[in-house]
């Protein structure tokens, strides 16, 4: 069985090479896509060699970058770190990162193998040369059997045999699709699951967003996220909020019965003059706080806005169905959220943003803290498993992440364990909190290069995380001070004497945030809108018409529009107000990047907003071009 597991990977990594060498993709997916016809289980068994376990990052927008800034912190506090970077997140793209781990380890083992047989030839017995040093007794012994797991481990890999992170399989950190999450959690439980927001996307593909949001439900209700599995949720969002409450085996909307209602009365609930509507009750169970569950947020009043936007997404109670009223609007319709007619209210995180400051699209500086542990949402000690920085009880949070006893007996000190340990002590605490050593909050600052009020979000997300696994305050902070933008989110491209921001616009909310943050610059804005309606695009384009690009048309400068529905977008500009005079329609993509070149000002910017697909074709050209590298390279 084994050599047909080797055999499976060797072909899948085969066709990942001929996919790069021909120039048809970087192998980024294939070769997992291959070995998973091959060997359904592939996925599992790959997995499974990650001891530090598997943290899965899903989203509608902010995944590529959450998970960068996490693996980041990850890496600043020594541990060995697998992830998706080039951002294929299916199952395919998961496996195929844990493929290339995999071959990589085996390359170096057998590279170390092959230099110890090297020197081994210079000197000693021919015996000795064949099976190894004598041991203690005169005996010859293998090095197979002379130093035991620590060697096996930090063999070939010039690693440090004393360090915890050297004995360990390292990390997993895969940002995953919406619809995937299920399925690839279902293979390989994970350590961590961070879910971050919901917005309307690909609807041809998804369905509406309560369809992602029961999917993950049913998640949180399943056997696929085992009791250790630490649950990080963003508090503002009014779809996820609830879904730490449902980590038990009771469904969400099970009738409720209060104190003086015909059951406690011993009436029969089903007798008719018994029978009157109960509301769950909605303060109780989303304030529970069920144990390894992680809330964030953002708690600074300066950068809400005063209404909802019209393309708002989820505005109704997920409890009764009501209006939503906000006493802050963040992003879409995310913020400070509560029902009026059932009482369902936004949790208090554990983890908030207590004041940001946005600097444009390259700068951004959060103050961070957590809660008192004695001033919870319902007036008591968050229940929960490990705290993410310092615990009430003195010790330090990364005990209980890569350093504990594993369930199956083994020493815990190499960090192969498989989830975080449950905390089973008496006096309940608060997950993910940041605690000074005398139990008091503490905050934190931090600078990401990155800009706009979304990323505010996904660094609190990637903090809160960080935190959840143990990373200490300043190794976080270090950590993400190092992050760059990802391809093709706000990145940065010399072209002609011109500087070229790429931002990725494939949804309403995505587009209105990358608006919001242009606005924000300086000069004319040069504008080049590609619009794809591909598969990965969602093959209906009408979202265009939630996007507000009315704002930008007194600060435009140049507006060359392309893509595949190039004049839709044309029709939505018209519509929009933008005399048709005052923007270019180019069918061909190169022709567009031309015109839109030569229309910036030598020195100038020119913010380009391409749908997902767009963004390829565009990054494919610039590659051409000599202008930057291929996407996977940032694997």
């Amino acid at each position: 069985m084994r050599c047909v597991g080797r055999l499976a990977e060797l072909i899948a990594a085969s066709a990942g090479a001929l996919s790069r060498a021909t120039g048809r993709g970087g192998g980024t997916s294939l070769p997992g896509m291959v070995l998973n016809r091959l060997e359904p289980g592939a996925l599992a068994r790959l997995g499974g060699g990650l001891g530090g376990g598997a943290v899965y990052i899903s989203a509608t927008n902010g995944k590529t970058t959450t998970a960068r800034l996490l693996s980041a912190c990850l890496r600043a506090d020594g541990r060995v770190v697998t992830a998706n970077a080039a951002g294929a997140n299916l199952a395919s793209g998961v496996t195929a990162a844990l493929l290339a781990r995999e071959r990589s380890k085996r390359t170096q083992r057998d590279s170390g193998w092959t230099g110890r047989w090297r020197r081994g030839r210079t000197s000693g017995p021919s015996w000795l040369r064949r099976r190894g040093a004598a041991n203690d007794h005169g005996h010859p012994e293998s090095p197979r059997t002379t130093s035991g797991r620590a060697h096996r481990a930090s063999r070939g890999t010039g690693a440090d045999p004393g360090r915890p992170e050297s004995r360990c399989g390292g990390i997993g950190v895969f940002e995953v699709d919406e619809a995937a999450l299920a399925p690839i959690a279902g293979a390989l439980q994970p350590r961590a699951v961070l879910l971050m927001n919901l917005f309307r996307d690909q609807l041809d593909r998804y369905g509406e967003l309560e369809t992602i949001a029961e999917r993950w439900g049913e998640l949180a209700r399943s056997r696929s996220l085992g009791p250790a599995t630490t649950l990080v949720l963003n508090a503002d969002d009014p779809a996820l909020a609830r879904l730490g409450s449902l980590r038990n085996t009771e469904p969400m909307f099970q009738p409720y019965w209060p104190k003086g209602a015909p059951e406690a009365a011993e009436m029969d609930p089903l007798d008719p003059t018994a029978r009157r509507p109960f509301l769950p009750p909605a303060l109780e169970r989303i304030g529970a706080n069920p144990p390894n569950v992680v809330l964030f947020g953002i708690d600074d009043p300066a950068v809400g806005r005063p209404d909802l936007p019209h393309a708002a997404d989820t505005v109704r109670c997920g409890n009764c169905g009501n209006p939503l009223s906000h006493d802050l609007v963040t992003v879409g319709h995310l913020g400070h959220w509560r029902c009026e007619s059932c009482g369902l209210q936004r949790p208090r995180p554990h983890i908030s943003a207590r004041r940001v400051q946005l600097d444009g699209l390259d700068r951004l500086t959060l103050t961070i803290g957590g809660l008192d542990p004695t001033n919870g949402t319902d007036g008591t000690d968050r229940a929960g498993g490990t705290s993410g920085i310092d615990r009430p009880d003195g010790t330090s949070g990364t005990d209980r992440a890569d350093r504990t006893d594993r369930t199956d007996g083994t020493d815990g000190t190499d960090g192969t364990d498989g989830a975080v340990e449950v905390d089973e002590s008496a006096r309940p605490h608060a997950i993910g909190e940041a605690l000074d050593a005398n139990g008091a909050g503490i905050e934190i600052e931090v600078t990401a290069a990155l800009g706009g009020l979304h990323n505010a979000y996904n660094v609190t997300a990637a903090v809160a995380a960080a935190a959840a696994l143990g990373v200490p305050p300043e190794t976080i902070r270090a950590g993400i001070a190092g992050v760059q933008a990802a391809f093709g989110r706000a990145e940065q491209v010399s072209l002609e004497g011109r500087t070229l921001r790429l931002l990725l616009a494939k949804n309403p909310t995505g587009a209105n945030e990358n608006i919001r943050c242009l606005l924000d610059e300086p000069g004319p804005l040069n504008l080049l809108v590609v619009l794809n309606d591909r598969t990965a695009d969602g093959r209906d384009p009408s979202w265009i018409w939630d996007v507000d690009y009315e704002p930008l048309w007194d600060r435009a400068g140049s507006v060359t529009l392309a893509g595949d529905r190039c004049w839709e977008l044309a029709l939505r500009f018209s519509y929009g107000g933008l005399d048709p005079a005052r923007f270019e329609v180019r069918e061909s993509l190169p022709e567009a990047l031309d015109h839109a070149v030569a229309a910036t000002p030598t020195g100038g910017v020119l913010y380009a907003l391409p749908t997902y697909t767009a963004l390829l074709d565009l990054r494919a050209e610039l590659v051409g071009r000599g202008a930057t590298h291929d996407f996977w390279h940032e694997s």
